[in-house]
């Protein structure tokens, strides 16, 4: 995102590590899965790579480091002249003399007052040169952020000003400090006094990129709400509140469950946020409220079948979002391993359907 990229960029295999195991909560008699909801980068350091993972109700702050690996080359003593209990490597031995000492004093260190079995060398053999030509990649979890959130994690974010992020559940966001394990700062409560009332639910939050004290949610009525840190401890209220309006005759028993926003992204100026709900992709200016700036129809095939794939459970199927780094085009996942990109400039038409595949080669002869 950070350089112009002339070449298709080529991902290569670096490590793997287990980031959650699967737990149990007692208290609630809930199984917890091990399965990563949400992985996020954090800014790095030392020629380190730092990024967050979280399963439903677990978050991790990881450090992944290039470790070199220490091999002894050089022993204190010649294996072909050793004749005690030791195997060292290799060594360049000065010649001894009788109970420990040596004949080299400026290399010697050790005194008469030592005695060894006789016709036999010292039992203490050290290494005398070190090398570390490989490397190896480790990673150590260095916080846990547990026992916050009631309901499933569905989205963590990064603060531009390196120490904060965000958790958001289905009913509440909370603020954490990096350093700081055991405490959160609830932000955004939308549980009502009684859940019969409940009428929408946190869907994503996402962190604005350079103004740290900005941050939107999307819900489950499709709307999306950027809210101002500085206004209050709780934001109760927003600062913007960006919602499609349907036309009042295309209303229909499936209308509020594919105007759920499944994710949202901002671009890399914090200008524009781009939302999907299970039919579009749109793209909203936060400058202008009155609705998106463009919509990108990807599912639209599908909107005879609503009635069966509401029977089946796939119209609550969820898809993520994402901007290219220069904020020309926009990209999000559908069926069959497919995903789409589209052309978001001013004037462009650019619609491609691509697929991913664990052998890209497979169509070459």
């Amino acid at each position: 995102m950070d350089h112009p990229v002339r070449t298709h960029p080529e991902f290569r295999y670096k490590t793997e590590f287990q980031s959650h195991e699967p737990e149990f909560d007692y208290l609630k008699s809930l199984e917890i899965e091990e399965k990563i909801n949400k992985i996020r980068w954090c800014q790095t350091a030392n020629n380190a790579l730092f990024l967050l993972s979280t399963n439903d109700k677990t978050i991790k702050f990881w450090k992944i480091q290039e470790k070199k690996v220490k091999k002894i080359c050089d022993m204190n003593i010649d294996p072909s002249k050793a004749t005690g209990n030791g195997n060292p490597a290799c060594s360049i031995v000065k010649p001894y003399v009788t109970n420990g000492g040596c004949a080299d004093r400026s290399y010697g260190y050790l005194s008469k007052d030592f005695s060894f079995p006789a016709g036999s060398f010292a039992a203490l053999h050290f290494p005398t040169v070190v090398h570390s030509n490989e490397t190896s990649l480790s990673a150590r979890c260095r916080r846990i952020y547990a026992h916050a959130h009631d309901y499933h994690i569905n989205s963590i974010s990064n603060n531009s000003d390196g120490e904060t992020f965000i958790s958001a559940d289905d009913l509440r966001i909370n603020l954490w400090n990096l350093e700081i394990s055991n405490q959160s700062f609830n932000i955004v409560d939308v549980k009502p006094t009684n859940m019969e009332d409940l009428t929408e639910v946190i869907t994503s939050a996402e962190f604005h990129p350079t103004h740290c004290n900005m941050l939107a949610y999307s819900s489950s009525k499709g709307s999306i709400r950027l809210i101002d840190l500085r206004q209050s401890a709780l934001c109760d209220s927003h600062a913007k509140l960006f919602e499609g309006m349907e036309a009042p005759n295309s209303k229909s028993f499936f209308t509020e469950i594919i105007a759920s926003i499944s994710d949202i992204k901002f671009g890399k100026d914090g200008r524009y946020i781009l939302s999907r709900d299970y039919m579009n992709l749109k793209l909203w200016d936060i400058n202008m409220d009155s609705g998106p700036v463009a919509t990108f129809q990807v599912h639209e095939y599908l909107r005879p079948k609503l009635c069966d794939l509401y029977e089946n459970d796939s119209i609550f199927d969820k898809f993520e979002c994402c901007l290219s780094g220069d904020g020309t085009r926009v990209a999000t996942g559908s069926y069959s391993n497919l995903f789409r990109v589209f052309g978001c400039t001013a004037g462009s038409t650019e619609a491609t359907t691509l697929e991913a595949s664990k052998n890209p080669m497979r169509y070459v002869s």
